[in-house]
């Protein structure tokens, strides 16, 4: 059995695509495609349920075109609609710290080495030339913290929990 903790969310199931069970898949992740993932986790009536992936092509930098196994026509293809996707985390981390996206630690707590627990990590800001994190503080303020690989001290997948050397008075600001 999948269970929620075990997976993180990558888009959406939007609508189907023409007669041979294809579905429009909109992505906020591309990591399925960095680590050439093989299947896919759907909610479907609440249940976590992996659906093998036969064939997809990008149809913008946002959708894709996905064909699952055993989804042979519209009206097979009619029930995912509106389903959320989903990755197994276990295999995004088997790609290295490298092949993760940022929206995987969406939920992690943030550690500074030095300071301690500093809060959640709930958005990352693309808006800008160097990303930032989006972190609630525990009083309910929102920090912006750098994403950058030499900050990142390390990542415990299991306990979601990232720990950076952020410099001396960051937290200041």
């Amino acid at each position: 059995m999948i269970h929620a903790e075990d997976v993180y969310q990558i888009g959406g199931i939007a609508k189907p695509h023409g007669l041979r069970g294809e579905v429009v898949f909109h992505f906020t992740d591309d990591t399925f495609d960095r680590i050439d993932a093989d299947c896919l986790i759907l909610e479907v009536d609440g249940i976590l349920t992996p659906f093998f992936i036969e064939e997809y092509r990008f149809r913008s930098d946002s959708s894709a075109l996905m064909k699952f196994q055993g989804i042979d026509s519209v009206d097979d293809a009619r029930p995912l609609v509106g389903a959320k996707v989903f990755l197994e985390k276990e295999k995004a981390a088997g790609a290295g710290e490298e092949g993760l996206s940022l929206s995987y630690f969406i939920g992690f707590a943030l550690r500074d080495e030095k300071e301690g627990e500093i809060g959640t990590i709930t958005d990352i800001n693309d808006q800008t030339e160097n990303w930032l994190f989006s972190v609630e503080r525990p009083g309910g303020d929102e920090i912006y913290v750098p994403v950058h690989e030499q900050l990142i001290a390390s990542v415990d997948h299991e306990k979601r929990t990232l720990t950076m050397r952020l410099p001396d008075g960051l937290l200041d600001i």
